[in-house]
């Protein structure tokens, strides 16, 4: 008997997660499908339901899920309480458990190219959902610092606590406070949804050079005003893909217990540009 997986969210038609996850299957030759779900807001409970019904083997959750589904689980792993959100479920003939990739798959790409997270200096943009897992990750690695911005001070001010409290040390200042301290930063981030609509960078990078990483968590477009201006200055540039992609690698392995196909993964995931 094939397994089934799936994503749940809404909107739901634009996610490449079925392409990336149905080549990693044909890869390996795997008896498995994966399908896109949509499930409005307020019907989480009977979609749930529903996924037990056809006894789903295990689902990625998206937007606007990822808090919510956290009550249906009935374990947990660490990532996910710490994170307070889940984006990846294992269905045990009915039993939940929910674990959250955006951190592992956050650091992925930084460590893919060996950058030295350890006594960093970082620059985050942005104080949403995926901002507390890159957090996380940070303090995890064992950063040096964070400065986190953001248009509202309050988020940055709330997330700057839990960083704290993680043993990370941390200060909060709006995006426009930033201005000719970029330099000051070994990574910077944006996880904020600026670029989405190929909107101006919401920062000026001058004064970077060759040593600062740039990474940007949107993936499409591929390339936002924000990188494009990193990569003038000759910036070390990451790619929004390469967190997606770092993220259903670790789902896949989560799922399956073996290695991921990553190339071919990724053949899928840039094909959908």
């Amino acid at each position: 008997m094939g397994k089934t997986f799936a994503v749940i969210g809404d909107p739901i038609n634009h996610s490449l997660s079925p392409n990336i996850h149905s080549a990693a299957f044909r890869e390996l030759n795997l008896d498995c499908s994966y399908i896109a779900y949509r499930i409005p807001k307020d019907e989480l409970s009977e979609g749930i339901e529903g996924l037990k019904k056809i006894k789903i083997s295990g689902f990625n959750v998206t937007i606007p899920h990822k808090v919510e589904m956290m009550k249906y689980l009935d374990k947990i792993d660490e990532s996910c309480s710490l994170i307070g959100a889940v984006n990846t479920v294992v269905n045990n003939d009915g039993l939940l458990k929910g674990y959250n990739t955006d951190m592992e798959g956050f650091l992925e790409p930084l460590k893919k190219r060996n950058i030295k997270i350890n006594n960093s200096n970082i620059l985050l943009l942005g104080a949403g959902g995926a901002a507390r897992a890159i957090v996380a990750g940070f303090a995890k690695e064992k950063a040096n610092s964070i400065t986190i911005a953001n248009r509202t001070i309050e988020k940055a001010k709330n997330l700057s606590a839990f960083a704290k409290k993680i043993n990370l040390d941390s200060k909060a200042i709006t995006i426009e406070e930033i201005g000719k301290s970029v330099k000051n930063y070994d990574i910077i981030v944006n996880a904020t949804s600026i670029g989405l609509q190929n909107e101006p960078s919401p920062i000026s990078l001058e004064g970077i050079d060759e040593k600062t990483v740039v990474y940007d968590i949107v993936y499409m477009p591929m390339n936002t005003d924000f990188l494009k201006r990193a990569k003038e200055k000759n910036a070390i540039v990451i790619f929004g893909y390469e967190m997606l992609l770092g993220q259903a690698v670790r789902a896949f392995e989560i799922w399956h217990n073996m290695e991921a196909p990553y190339n071919a993964m990724k053949k899928a995931l840039l094909g959908g540009f």
